[in-house]
């Protein structure tokens, strides 16, 4: 029982109690004085009696007619005239009747008996006879009857608006003690919420500033945390001068495009050279250049946020070296995004060369998954070899494959559009296990393939880009959400189905994607929708998205973490189900010692508020053991399992 309903009792009890004990005493009293009223009216009457019979005390009749009289016009139980010396009686009138008004176990539980009083009839000096009478109470009855029932209307009175008025002031007060429970059940989703309004009660506004104390301390220590894994990221895979990817985090992630799995796309690879950096050192200085390496930087930067998709990253390697890694474009893009940062580069400051000669190379190669990174990384030099060689433009594209036949955007968008109107959709379940024991499967993340008009399943690597470009990305979430719902009605086990950022941008799509969602509270708890922390809305809207879909009882996740760990800070009152690290930092984790470092300051920021991690793209058994070591929950990659058709 709550301590709310606790004291209201008590005060009820109390309430009881009071009434109880005011109208006991207030009827034992009005008894009191009733008896005495008896008494007295019985005696003033037998007085008045002997009195007026003294003069006729030989009448016989005289005194009936007396006796009648008086007995009339009274209250009395019994009226008698009794000779003294022998006892006869002269005169006697009685009654039985009682008051109808007043109910019989009131009369039986206030006890009220008649009272009476006598007096002498004289004869000269002599007695002669005595008068006896006895008051009847069932005047008194009445009396105390309708006393009894105004002082319970009132006493009832008092009582509901003392109980009313009690309640409302113990919710009141103890409404503190509400918010302090939603307070700390906000702690354990993971949201730190301080209450603005302290109560008033000195015993309760401690405990609140206590909790606040708790709470700010909490947030602060989580901060420190963020900071400082985010410190270690950007010295470690960031460069100082352009704020770009370093060498080593594009080599981490064109190793990673480069594994051949259901994710990763064909795509194509650009290096840019600036032209004679040294010459530019001598002729301009190290300050202007660096502005123009600078230059450069915003300029790639400001491509990525136009054109780019959460798998492309520019970096720049080293000196005036910069590369772009664009997955699931055409040559056509790639040629594209060449002349227009060719263009761009034109529009740059004066850089001292010559007037003929451009500012930077470009050189573009095609990649795919299953190459080594060696080759592609070749061919890429060679086409910027071939590009500063070059007379009629400042960029080369080499292609080491043709493209398959039948993929020009044309072709994608008609069959792409009739697979998602007739449902050519297969889902693909891939295990996502614990790391101290990679058989306990927390869920299976949901992969999509789509039939091509020759019944052939297409991967998602190969098809989402297209997708993308045809701005389909929250139609195709809407499909696969179906296509989920509908299997978890038939098997209910765990799933992660990721969300498009169209999906989440979109005010139509979103509201399309909250409804079915409210249609399935069934499938609720078996169902976790993962957010690409690299396509994120700002937070202020994201924490209002996150917080409508929690509302509708399916859990959230964020998938492909690491990009940008100043997030963590607003991970706090997302009430986020797990977050998944990217597979940047999980690649070689066994043999790099910086990425171990880097996961563990992660790990200390999400433990202290309680949010999960799992590891992406785990392959190796060394992976595997220091993410255990480290006390990373869940893993999911092939070494766990992949992805394959579900199987009872």
């Amino acid at each position: 029982m709550s301590l709310l309903k606790q004291l209201f009792l008590a005060i009820c009890l109390l309430l009881a109690l009071a009434f109880a004990g005011s109208f006991l005493a207030g009827v034992e009293s009005s008894r009191e004085q009733l008896l005495s009223q008896l008494r007295s009216h019985a005696q003033d009457a037998a007085t008045a009696l002997g009195l007026s019979m003294t003069p006729h005390v030989d009448d016989p009749a005289m005194i009936e007619l007396m006796v009648s009289s008086i007995f009339d016009s009274g209250y009395f139980a019994s009226i008698r005239v009794v000779r003294i010396p022998d006892g006869d009686v002269i005169a006697e009138r009685r009654t039985t009747t009682s008051s109808e008004e007043v109910p019989n176990w009131f009369a039986r539980l206030v006890d009220l008996r008649p009272e009476g009083g006598d007096a002498l009839i004289m004869r000269g000096w002599q007695q002669a006879a005595r008068v006896e009478v006895l008051s009847h109470p069932r005047f008194a009855l009445a009396k105390l009857w309708e006393s009894a029932l105004g002082s319970l209307a009132w006493l009832l009175l008092c009582g509901v608006i003392s109980a009313l008025a009690g309640g409302w002031l113990l919710r009141s007060q103890l409404r503190p003690l509400d918010d302090m429970v939603q307070q700390a059940e906000a702690i354990s989703r993971r949201e730190f919420l301080a209450l603005p309004k302290e109560p008033r009660t000195p015993e309760l506004r401690r405990v609140v500033q206590a909790m606040n104390q708790m709470v700010e301390k909490l947030r602060t220590l989580f901060a420190e945390e963020a900071a400082r894994s985010e410190r270690l990221r950007e010295e470690a895979y960031q460069d100082s001068l352009t704020g770009l990817a370093n060498r080593r985090q594009f080599d981490i992630h064109l190793a990673n495009q480069l594994v051949p799995n259901d994710q990763n796309a064909a795509g194509y690879l650009l290096l840019l050279r600036v032209n004679d950096l040294g010459g530019l050192n001598q002729r301009l200085g190290g300050q202007r250049t660096d502005a123009l390496i600078g230059d450069i930087g915003e300029m790639l930067s400001g491509l990525l946020q136009r054109r780019g998709s959460p798998d492309w990253l520019a970096s720049r390697s080293r000196g005036g070296e910069f590369s772009l890694l664009a997955p699931g474009i055409t040559g056509e893009d790639a040629e594209q995004l060449a002349s227009e940062l060719a263009d761009q580069l034109e529009h740059l400051h004066s850089t001292g060369a010559s007037d003929r000669s451009p500012v930077a190379f470009l050189g573009i190669a095609a990649y795919r998954p299953g190459e080594e990174m060696q080759k592609v990384m070749g061919r890429a030099d060679q086409a910027l070899t071939q590009a500063a060689q070059a007379q009629d433009r400042s960029w080369v594209r080499l292609d080491d494959y043709e493209s398959a036949p039948g993929q020009s955007l044309h072709d994608w968008r008609g069959w792409i559009d009739d697979a998602l109107d007739k449902g050519k959709l297969r889902l693909y379940f891939q295990p996502v296990g614990l790391c101290a024991n990679p058989g306990e499967i927390l869920h299976h993340k949901v992969l999509a393939r789509l039939l091509d008009p020759s019944g052939e399943a297409v991967a998602a690597g190969r098809f989402l880009p297209w997708i993308e470009r045809l701005g389909w990305a929250a139609r195709f979430d809407l499909a696969m959400l179906e296509h989920c719902l509908a299997h978890l009605e038939r098997h209910r086990s765990p799933i992660a189905l990721s969300l498009s950022a169209a999906s989440l941008r979109d005010s139509d799509s979103r509201q399309r994607l909250l409804a079915i969602l409210k249609a399935h509270p069934q499938q609720a708890p078996l169902l976790t929708l993962e957010l690409d922390e690299r396509h994120l809305p700002p937070a202020s809207e994201l924490g209002q998205i996150c917080q409508t879909i929690r509302e509708t009882g399916f859990g959230l996740g964020l998938q492909h973490f690491g990009g940008r760990f100043s997030l963590i800070g607003n991970l706090s009152h997302l009430g986020l189900a797990y977050l998944k690290i990217d597979a940047t930092y999980i690649r070689a984790i066994d043999q790099e010692s910086d990425k171990r470092l880097f996961i563990e300051a992660l790990f200390r920021a999400t433990n202290s508020i309680d949010l999960p991690l799992i590891g992406e793209m785990v392959e190796t058994q060394g992976e595997l053991d220091v993410l255990k070591e480290l006390g990373i929950q869940g893993a999911m990659g092939r070494l766990v399992g992949a992805p394959a058709p579900w199987h009872e």
